[in-house]
């Protein structure tokens, strides 16, 4: 190994001593760490990477630096004294043999793969200069990925560098070194992989994931106790952060004392007191359950009866609008209580306001740590049969919190329209339990269908997030106007695919842009969203691209993606089309007494999605669909929604506000399966098969049948009801 000289080591015992003051850096996987000479891979997040990167490594490290860089006067004596290499993107040749050479004499060489600083803290485009290195030298590749760094002043969280307060010194910095690879299988879609599995390994490492929920909640509410934290739409009356707590926890010591039972059952609509009473069952350390109370007697009494619910929350003025609701032995009602408890609630408020948070968190007997234990029991919305109990953890919701905070990046002034129902997991995490923690005011409306009086709350309140389904966006084309949505600058979907005509249509009528994520209730839900880009600077400038058409966006922090064969398990690119595997700590813990079902889709902390997607290079994730909305037929997997999507162009059937069509596949003798085309609308199949052909669509895509429909069946959330679908698709 090469002897360092003097004004080098000097510079590394100085260096180290000045980094040490400001970040504690915890080293993971340094045994991976082969003993000659080879090239470290590393994600790229703020100004200081290459320092901290240095004080993990016990060697030193020779980096691949832009030539601008290494020549500015102030800069250049140190990074030739410290051997660093420059490089001249358009004349790469010197570079390359210059690192080979490197790594031949025992060095380490590092590249940072993305060429720029991240802008919004997930991993760019890898190009490809390391594999030249690697393969010119004939190297073994050290994956690694630096944590935490997002949010420090020397990155750009907050769309500025440097002018940010510190939010702690020394401030704690994660690095994950990885095992080598070869340099013939280092490829940029292997490299991408690995560096987005230590990204996980290292955010599931993070102290606060293993946080109490209703902790993370009090420590949010705290922050800023006089602040606005709800606003209910239907009367617009309000409460603080500091009276929604006090007003929760009088409630919670009331629910501790009369009751045993471990979940409690919620039957509200988004409110006010739809949020006081979650938070109140989390600070009495029980479990929330929000039942949906669109789905009919049947599926509560199932879901009553496996989650052993006695006691149900609701209010006088909604159980009378629900005449047919299988209501467990007691049931608390929220108007006649909460008065008879005023005393108690004032009591709360001013130790809320007055106690430091340590000591509020033991006068109300929180746990230290959640971690994997159940914090809410979500019922899925039973697209494809009877609704399944979904177990988040308290690990899973305050880490997909955490996961969407960084994405969003909110700011003090933002405020979320909160019209989701909490019985959808869109609604329960984004927002319930994200504005709690993370101080974002919300204003709650129970009827996402009304979008006139939505659009009316946006506009008199300037609220700048609306989160909604596809279904529910599609009615403000027609209940909106164009003034009422001028203060939003976010607006995010998500539970079903995103039609382009109804994000084309949005961006005429409004001037506003539509974001697709995507997410599952095993995912607690947040797994990628689009979001805006960075304005440039200047005209002409180029900016890291934070959306593409047609994706659901990039991954959020902390989560590690796998593409395999859906039939046989075999392990492919992440360029190549498959099943979507995800790990992560918002990956749920099973199914709610169901381990054969979990085990079905859980193996080794990976969750099997169900769904069929593929990353570009720039990391986009897009969802081709659901393996249960495909058909195999004459052994080819034929896309359903893919079908869809061109029959309504062909016909113009865009722009309605309920589904016009769906396609369902039947059992078929001849070829395994034959589809079904529903349909609301009358169609000749004769002219609908020769638009089709004429379309270029392979015969085998083309429906048998036609079978004309009243109304295509959906869920309350907007989603296609599956089940339904089959039932009226077999009539045919």
């Amino acid at each position: 190994m090469p002897l360092m000289s003097r004004t080098e080591r000097a510079l590394y015992f100085f260096g180290r001593l000045l980094v040490r003051c400001f970040y504690r850096v915890t080293a993971i996987g340094l045994e991976n760490l082969p003993a000659g000479g080879f090239l470290l891979v590393p994600n790229h997040i703020s100004w200081v990477d290459a320092l901290v990167l240095q004080l993990a490594c016990p060697r030193p490290i020779r980096y691949v630096i832009d030539q601008e860089y290494f020549h500015k006067p102030l800069l250049h004596p140190f990074l030739r004294a410290l051997g660093c290499i420059p490089i001249n993107i358009r004349h790469s040749h010197q570079a390359v043999r210059a690192a080979a050479e490197k790594v031949a004499e025992g060095e380490i060489v590092c590249v940072f793969p993305e060429g720029q600083l991240e802008r919004t803290g997930t991993l760019l485009r890898l190009q490809r200069g390391y594999e030249l290195i690697a393969r010119h030298a004939n190297a073994q590749v050290v994956p690694v990925w630096l944590d935490q760094l997002w949010g420090s002043i020397f990155s750009f969280q907050g769309g500025r560098f440097f002018t940010k307060f510190p939010k702690r010194i020394p401030y704690p910095v994660t690095i994950a070194f990885g095992k080598p690879l070869k340099a013939e299988t280092a490829d940029v879609a292997t490299m991408r992989e690995e560096l987005l599995k230590l990204g996980e390994v290292c955010f599931s490492r993070r102290p606060s994931l293993d946080r109490h929920l209703a902790e993370e909640c009090v420590r949010g509410l705290k922050r800023r106790p006089f602040r606005t934290a709800v606003i209910d739409g239907m009367d617009h009356s309000e409460l603080s952060r500091a009276k929604l707590l006090g007003a929760a926890a009088a409630l919670s010591r009331y629910l501790r004392k009369e009751f045993s039972d471990e979940r409690i059952a919620i039957v509200l609509p988004a409110s006010k007191a739809s949020m006081v009473a979650n938070l109140a069952v989390t600070l009495a350390n029980k479990v929330p359950v929000d039942l949906n109370f669109t789905m009919g007697r049947a599926a509560n009494e199932s879901c009553c009866r496996r989650a052993n619910l006695r006691v149900a929350i609701s209010a006088t003025p909604f159980m009378e609008r629900l005449k047919d609701f299988p209501w467990p032995e007691r049931v608390l009602k929220l108007d006649e209580l909460m008065p008879r408890m005023k005393g108690q609630i004032i009591f709360w408020l001013i130790i809320s306001i007055l106690a430091p948070a340590r000591l509020l968190l033991r006068l109300l007997q929180i746990p230290k740590e959640g971690g994997h234990r159940e914090a809410v029991l979500l019922f899925t919305s039973g697209t494809t049969g009877d609704p399944k109990g979904v177990v988040v953890s308290h690990r899973n919701v305050v880490g997909n919190v955490s996961q969407f905070r960084e994405l969003l990046d909110a700011r003090k002034t933002d405020a979320i329209l909160g019209s989701l129902p909490f019985f959808h997991t869109f609604g329960s995490t984004v927002t319930l339990w994200y504005p709690l923690i993370e101080d974002v005011r919300i204003v709650t409306y129970p009827n996402p269908l009304e979008a006139g009086k939505c659009a009316a709350l946006i506009d008199q309140y300037k609220l700048t997030f609306l989160l909604a389904t596809p279904t529910f966006l599609r009615v403000y084309l027609r209940k909106a106007e164009l003034e009422q949505l001028r203060t939003l600058r976010l607006i995010i979907v998500g539970a079903e695919k995103l039609p382009l005509d109804l994000a084309s249509h949005f961006e005429k009528r409004f001037h506003k842009k539509v974001f697709e994520g995507y997410g599952l209730t095993e995912t607690a839900p947040v797994v990628s969203v689009n979001l805006p880009g960075p304005e440039p600077r200047k005209p002409g400038e180029r900016v890291q691209p934070s959306s593409r058409l047609g994706s659901v966006g990039r991954l959020a922090p902390g989560i590690a993606a796998e593409i395999r064969e859906p039939e046989t398990d075999r392990k492919l690119s992440l360029y190549e089309t498959g099943m979507l595997w995800l790990r992560g700590p918002n990956i749920f813990e099973g199914y709610l007494d169901e381990p054969k079902r979990t085990a079905e889709i859980l193996r080794d902390g990976w969750l099997k999605t169900g769904d069929i997607g593929r990353f570009d290079e720039d990391g986009f994730l897009y969802i081709e669909g659901r393996l249960s909305r495909f058909s195999k037929i004459g052994g080819e997997m034929v896309p359903h929604e893919t079908i869809e999507q061109k029959i309504i162009d062909l016909l113009e059937l865009s722009g309605r506000d309920e589904r016009p069509i769906a396609i369902v596949g039947v059992q078929d003798e001849a070829k395994g399966e034959a589809l079904v085309l529903l349909s609301a609308e009358n169609i000749d199949l004769a002219a609908l098969r020769k638009k089709l052909q004429e379309a270029g669509v392979p015969n085998l895509w083309i429906p048998k049948n036609v079978q004309r429909v009243e109304a295509i069946p959906v869920l309350a959330s907007g989603k296609l009801d599956l089940k339904k679908c089959q039932e009226r698709a077999a009539e045919s």
